[in-house]
């Protein structure tokens, strides 16, 4: 009791309430302070910092209209469909919460991809913050099979379909391939049994474990501090009282600063729920307004549009881009050897590691190596703080045919992207497979040809002007 704060009789109501809370649960105010108005962020944030917020904001969204769905969903085959009917014709703003889950969906895409191209711009990943960005990788991986497993819940064409042609690509796993198929469907089709585990995944397992990595990645980052534009390390230089020279505590600053991108999202988000919540079929494709019909495919399955540019890839490894892959294994073990500086035993081991490489690519067909590339696609992220090897974390301050070379990467990307939502044809098919070569080459390669050019002095202070 000694430890307790005391005011005086005439201290505001607000102050007293403040302060009877505090004297009762101190953890909970220490946290506060630790993770908002003691936590210094880099003074010169800018518009690409915007995005991390808004991921939360839109996981509280899908949160909350997930809760509200699952009062009306009924998670059986027979009854699926009408249910999400019955939803969006019969129960009150039931068509909006529904709207809201999956333009929010397509929402937190677009939000995660634009934090994460933040990330790979200013070297968000670098040394100290490689945890951080592992948390990071993960909240993506959860966040993709939170999002397959949701699609198969509106129990349409293309969620039937969609998930029938996914669930079938483990079926390639060499040996255990058609037993783990069966586990993840839990029958010989796509059925009931199906719709039950999805459900169960998507509602309880994959939140728990989404809101876990969400609190490991925010816990990890304020424990290094926030990266910033310039790509310097502002706890190198603080003022007398241990406080960083270049930060400013995060809350009110940064938490009203983020309230501008907050309301310029939510005009974009809530203009797209009330006058295109389909998008044209991107966001929503039109056969999933088409009851499962498992006597009836749709002329073309594709996935939503956030798996494309990996759906994309899967597509393009054909028997001859996995000659093209063999080759291209070979000349670069024997670059390696030739001008890598390695010693005997080393060349020694390259040539077996390649001619190991080599003879798998032969023997496994291509459509198992279609689904290794397709989660090598997302592997390889992991790797990115040791693949990079630039002097310098900022694009700022790299050499400027650096950027190009971003520019590239996300061309391809979006080509991809769209070329995985198209029909298959020859060349769409070409092009997909010089964009898989593209994307696994610009991290591959990282290691050589991030310290290539002419790098500029990075200034000892962050560079900010008031805006």
């Amino acid at each position: 009791m000694a430890d307790f704060k005391e005011l005086p009789a005439d201290a505001p109501t607000s102050e007293k309430v403040t302060v009877w809370f505090e004297n009762r649960f101190p953890t909970a105010f220490d946290e506060y302070k630790k993770h908002l108005t003691e936590y210094y962020a880099p003074k010169n944030f800018n518009f690409w910092y915007f995005f991390g917020s808004l991921a939360l904001l839109v996981l509280v969204i899908q949160i909350v209209t997930g809760i509200f769905l699952v009062m009306n969903y009924k998670p059986d085959a027979a009854m699926a469909f009408a249910s999400v009917e019955y939803i969006m014709r019969d129960v009150p703003w039931g068509w909006l919460v529904r709207y809201m889950h999956s333009t929010g969906a397509s929402a937190f895409f677009v939000v995660i991809y634009l934090h994460m191209f933040r990330g790979l711009m200013y070297g968000s990943y670098r040394k100290p913050r490689e945890l951080v960005w592992i948390f990071g990788c993960l909240i993506f991986l959860c966040l993709m099979a939170e999002a397959f497993m949701g699609y198969l819940l509106p129990w349409g064409q293309m969620s039937y379909w969609g998930a029938q042609v996914i669930v079938n690509l483990f079926a390639a796993v060499p040996f255990i391939g058609p037993d783990l198929a069966l586990l993840i469907r839990g029958d010989y089709v796509v059925s009931d049994a199906t719709l039950n585990r999805f459900f169960a995944f998507h509602v309880i397992a994959l939140p728990l474990v989404l809101i876990g990595l969400v609190v490991a990645h925010l816990l990890a980052l304020h424990d290094v501090g926030s990266n910033n534009p310039d790509g310097i390390e502002i706890k190198a230089k603080k003022d007398a009282n241990g406080k960083p020279l270049d930060g400013i505590p995060f809350h009110p600053y940064y938490t009203v600063h983020d309230l501008v991108g907050v309301g310029v999202f939510l005009m974009i988000f809530t203009a797209v729920i009330f006058f295109a919540p389909e998008l044209g079929g991107y966001f929503l494709e039109y056969n999933n307004f088409i009851p499962a019909d498992p006597l009836k495919t749709p002329a073309h399955i594709a996935p939503v549009w956030y798996f494309t540019p990996f759906y994309s890839m899967l597509r393009a490894t054909t028997d001859v881009m996995v000659n093209v892959l063999a080759v291209l294994t070979g000349i670069g073990a024997l670059l390696a050897i030739v001008r890598g500086g390695f010693g005997g035993k080393g060349k020694a081991a390259i040539a077996i590691g390649a001619i190991v490489a080599i003879a798998l690519l032969k023997v496994f067909e291509a459509k198992f190596w279609g689904v290794v590339v397709m989660g090598g696609a997302v592997i390889i992220l992991f790797f990115l703080p040791w693949l990079d090897r630039s002097p310098v974390k900022s694009i700022r301050y790299r050499p400027g045919w650096h950027k190009i070379v971003y520019g590239v990467f996300v061309l391809f990307f979006v080509v991809l992207g769209y070329l995985g939502i198209q029909p298959p044809s020859p060349t769409g098919e070409l092009v997909a497979q010089i964009g898989t070569l593209v994307y696994f080459g610009f991290f591959l390669l990282m290691p050589w040809w991030t310290r290539l050019g002419e790098f500029k002095p990075v200034p000892d202070r962050v560079t900010f002007a008031a805006h």
